[in-house]
């Protein structure tokens, strides 16, 4: 199999396989990566970045992949996608309603994910188990269904309290990743959250968030020939041309021998691919 392809990053596509399946996106075309794992791949950013959503090209990238204006203006990019806690749709200032209609007045799940230590998330339930995927997670577990995406991260932040909600990057591609019982740990969080919970269930109702106890672990098999024992971040800022063997994929990162490249953060650059 041979490459010589160009175009501008998207997110690598992944789907849910005994290993995943992984395709490297270019502006709207997909080429599969599995196939090239253990062989050599090089990556040369052209300089330029154009904006993944309106196609402006722009000097610097924010929020991976959008220019300035775009994160400013966009629901996608708004601080309550980080911190769904502070969503403001019912305020009657989301900066588009209709987006938020589609996006977060819909339902969503928490859940605990082991990518590198047990962690809380949540998800819209569309992007199990795409969301699990993109973190690295090694095994995750849904335990609540809720109404909102607004619900969703008062409930996380509740649990928090008990599990972090990080991952570490480093420790996930190393394949640091310490054994945890998501079921046990799911039950003691019933148990030390029931009065808080209770309060969200007066305050929405008792359909809005359901618990999950009956839930299944899933597991996620990566396609990594072998991890590093020291994480390298690679950083086309400072080398346009990122060259090595691909040792594997996880998360959204390319393992490759001379380091690690997250390719969702560098959304809109126009990349030259070679295979």
């Amino acid at each position: 199999m041979t490459l010589n392809v160009t175009g501008h990053l998207r997110k690598l596509k992944v789907a849910h396989d005994k290993p995943v399946r992984y395709e490297l996106r270019l502006n709207d075309d997909g080429y599969p990566l599995n196939p090239l794992i253990g062989k050599t791949v090089s990556l040369t950013h052209t300089g330029n970045i154009h904006c993944i959503h309106c196609g402006r090209k722009t000097s610097k990238s924010y929020a991976q992949g959008y220019c300035f204006n775009c994160m400013r203006s966009l629901p996608e990019c708004d601080i309550c996608i980080v911190k769904p806690e502070q969503c403001h749709y019912d305020e009657g200032t989301c900066r588009d309603a209709a987006w938020g209609d589609e996006h977060c007045m819909q339902p969503h799940y928490v859940y605990l994910a082991n990518s590198s230590g047990i962690k809380v998330g949540i998800t819209r339930a569309p992007q199990i188990p795409t969301r699990w995927i993109d973190q690295g997670a090694s095994y995750a577990l849904p335990i609540f269904r809720v109404a909102t995406r607004y619900q969703s991260g008062l409930l996380e932040q509740v649990i928090k309290a008990h599990v972090g909600d990080k991952t570490n990057w480093r420790k996930m591609l190393s394949n640091d990743v310490p054994e945890a019982d998501l079921e046990r740990r799911r039950d003691e969080i019933f148990a030390a959250c029931a009065d808080e919970i209770a309060v969200l269930r007066d305050r929405f109702g008792p359909d809005a968030i359901v618990s999950l106890p009956g839930e299944e672990v899933m597991y996620i098999e990566y396609p990594v020939l072998e991890y590093p024992r020291k994480v390298s971040a690679l950083n086309f800022d400072k080398t346009p041309c990122i060259e090595g063997t691909l040792m594997g994929i996880k998360g959204q990162y390319l393992i490759l021998s001379t380091g690690v490249l997250n390719i969702r953060k560098f959304a809109g650059y126009e990349i030259e691919f070679r295979a």
